[in-house]
């Protein structure tokens, strides 16, 4: 599967990235992670913590998948509101999958500190605008949501919109303890940190088939077979190609980053944007004065066919971001991309066992927050590993009834 089209902007921030061998004897572990992804490097990375003899393989070279392609939007608040969590799910689930984004956004925020390479991520707030008028009852009702249950959350009306932005919209929701960041910095140095920690990584090592045996899973490679008493599945959108019952809804979505600028316009804290629209529009800063802006999501086609359509979509989310900042008249988009994208019937992710798959768990981190995603799965994935009960895997069941995705006026 060719995940990713046009021209990515990640590589010019990290010019000499950490390189791995070739898997080319047989070896042994307690876990096997494969997919040196996000996912997969969220977990190698607490993995190491754990004192678990772990291995994690990449069929390529780590972080050249999907993660490479994320615009790196790191948010409590997902692409279905608490509202809307709370309708499908019960209120008491609604909030416990709020509040585990909640956790691993504060653990994302403790890693600068502790990780071998920079990853570039910065605490930002974040701006909810309405799309239309008729979308600020509803903002208006999970800002009533959020503050019951403890969640940082503003309404803001249109002056005050006004007052903070060279830009007005009907209303909005303002929040705290979000990030931005690098996300193939933060991708490799999570790997790299781990394998400082214990953790052995192969590059270019495809796993060609697996053998589920009583004691554990045997994978084959081209030079070497892995004994490993669990696997961890975390490759992404390929997890769709491996299991029968795929889960996820795929599309193409598309992405620029603009040339450095020499000031930014009125825009408060640099703060993280998005709109209430479903497929919405988003909008991020950059370390070096740059502005990235999503969107403009569309049925999944083939590479060629999307490769074609990132130029034309790019100049899309160009006028898009004039016409929300009119001062940037005559911005020039330095990179265009297109990536494949994913999210699940019900908005939750997919993480944990699965029946057909003895000994092992997956992590498939579909939807708009990931990052978010892949550390939650990291957390509870590790402690089940290391034989400690996390009910909270029942939410996120490989397994679960299909419910279905909310309409546009709830989120």
């Amino acid at each position: 599967m060719r995940l990713i089209s046009g021209h990515l902007p990640w590589e010019h921030t990290l010019l000499h990235p950490p390189v791995y061998p070739v898997l080319t004897e047989d070896i042994t572990c307690d876990c096997l992670i494969v997919g040196g992804g996000m996912g997969g490097a969220m977990m190698s990375y607490r993995m190491s913590h754990s004192g678990a003899d772990t291995v994690l393989i990449d069929k390529k070279t780590v972080v050249t998948g999907s993660s490479h392609a994320n615009t790196g939007l790191l948010q409590i608040a997902n692409d279905k509101s608490l509202t809307s969590c709370m309708n499908t799910f019960g209120e008491e689930n609604g909030v416990l999958f709020y509040k585990l984004c909640q956790q691993a956004m504060r653990a994302i925020l403790e890693l600068p500190g502790k990780l071998d390479i920079d990853p570039q991520i910065m605490e930002r707030s974040s701006l909810l605008y309405a799309s239309v008028p008729e979308d600020v009852p509803v903002l208006k009702h999970e800002n009533e949501n959020l503050i019951k249950h403890g969640f940082d959350s503003e309404f803001w009306d249109e002056d005050t919109i006004r007052s903070h932005y060279s830009f007005s919209k009907p209303g909005a929701l303002f929040s705290k303890g979000d990030a931005e960041t690098n996300p193939l910095r933060t991708a490799h140095s999570l790997i790299q940190t781990a394998h400082s920690g214990g953790v052995r990584v192969y590059e270019h090592t495809e796993a060609l088939h697996y053998e589920y045996n009583a004691d554990g899973v045997i994978c084959h490679t081209e030079n070497g077979r892995i004994f490993a008493k669990k696997v961890v599945f975390a490759m992404g959108y390929e997890t769709q190609e491996m299991k029968k019952d795929r889960g996820a809804e795929l599309i193409n979505t598309y992405a620029i980053m603009t040339e450095p600028l020499g000031s930014l316009p009125k825009w408060h804290e640099q703060s993280l944007l998005w709109e209430t629209a479903r497929p919405y529009l988003y909008f991020r800063t950059t370390p070096d004065g740059r502005i990235i802006a999503g969107g403009k999501d569309e049925a999944l086609t083939s590479p060629e066919r999307r490769d074609v359509r990132v130029l034309s979509q790019g100049q899309r989310l160009i006028e898009e971001l004039v016409a929300l900042f009119p001062e940037l008249r005559g911005v020039q988009a330095e990179y265009s991309w297109g990536a494949v994208f994913g999210t699940t019937r019900d908005g939750l992710p997919y993480i944990g066992e699965h029946p057909e798959y003895p000994h092992c768990y997956f992590i498939e981190g579909y939807g708009g927050n990931g990052t978010v995603y892949s550390m939650i799965a990291a957390e509870l994935l590790a402690d089940t590993l290391a034989g400690k009960i996390r009910p909270e895997l029942d939410l996120f069941s490989l397994t679960r009834p299909a419910k279905p995705a909310p309409s546009p006026a709830v989120m």
